[in-house]
């Protein structure tokens, strides 16, 4: 398993905050800074503000080879709503093409649909295909939430790209059976909101009002982490990492010592034990906390 740094905090205000977006420069800083120190995938998307424009001038500079990096980026969500199947195909690679002209390079390392009820329609999921069998992309395949969505996928067939969510507090995808599946077909999954948008490392008095029901199970992870003398940061990537169906987990930062100090935190391993009293404390937490696009803000 390795790292895989997002890119959705160079591109736009993002998170329960809405913190603001580096400068252009600090956020190309930071992506030198990774990919120097053993984070080589970086996960972008169009909808991502100016994320793709961030990456391809990091990309221009080629401060390291294109082939040593792993890029993933995704279409716009709905991009094949109202749009006749029999377009399909040329929707998707006029898209391609202009993303890969604005990321300065001539492929990406895995090309996804942003709209996860695409993962129910074969039709679709057979014309995101043909960017791979065009040159276009390695791997194709779909941004899921529910773990109805990545059985879709894999019962497809012709899918051998997700990313998905998974963290201490959302376990649906490992309950669900969804992370061992990789050992049993030639689909790579990649997760996301490990830290549920900053949700898992705040303090009490940050949370928004709107996350309120979030608090008691917030108080309670800083209560074991205490107990047991850890941080939560490295808490929430650990427990991610243990996964062995898990390739990448996609992290996003704020700064430079935000990342410096994820990327420590990947290297320093946990025991076991922790991670499975976290394991049990933290099941079935209802969706609408641990998934972020159910929030009523």
């Amino acid at each position: 398993m390795e790292l895989c740094l997002g890119t959705v905090q160079f591109g736009m205000d993002y998170g329960i905050l809405n913190q603001k977006k580096p400068s252009l420069l600090d956020a190309v800083e930071w992506l030198d800074y990774a990919t120097q120190n053993g984070v080589h995938a970086i996960d972008t998307a169009k909808a991502y503000g100016t994320a793709e424009e961030v990456v391809g001038l990091f990309l221009k500079k080629r401060t390291i080879p294109r082939d040593k990096l792993f890029i993933s980026t995704k279409l716009l969500p709905n991009i094949l709503d109202g749009v006749e199947s029999n377009n399909y195909e040329k929707v998707i690679e006029k898209e391609i093409k202009n993303q890969l002209r604005t990321l300065n390079t001539d492929y990406v390392d895995a090309y996804i649909f942003h709209s996860a009820r695409y993962a129910f329609d074969r039709e679709k999921l057979d014309a995101i295909r043909t960017v791979v069998d065009k040159g276009y992309a390695k791997k194709s395949g779909v941004s899921v939430y529910e773990p109805e969505e990545a059985i879709a996928c894999y019962n497809s067939g012709v899918v051998d790209f997700m990313q998905m969510p998974y963290s201490v507090f959302d376990h649906r995808m490992k309950v669900s059976g969804v992370l061992d599946h990789p050992q049993k077909c030639s689909c790579e999954l990649n997760t996301r909101s490990a830290f549920i948008q900053g949700l898992i490392v705040m303090n009490e008095e940050q949370i928004p009002p709107f996350l309120e029901k979030a608090k008691p199970i917030v108080e309670r992870i800083e209560t074991i982490c205490k107990s047991e003398g850890i941080n939560r940061t490295h808490l929430a990537i650990q427990y991610v990492k243990r996964e062995k169906g898990i390739s990448k987990i996609v992290f996003g930062v704020d700064s430079l010592e935000q990342l410096q100090e994820d990327i420590r935190y990947f290297n320093e391993d946990l025991p076991e034990s922790v991670l499975e009293r976290i394991g049990s404390e933290f099941g079935g937490i209802e969706a609408d906390i641990v998934m972020p696009s159910l929030w009523k803000r």
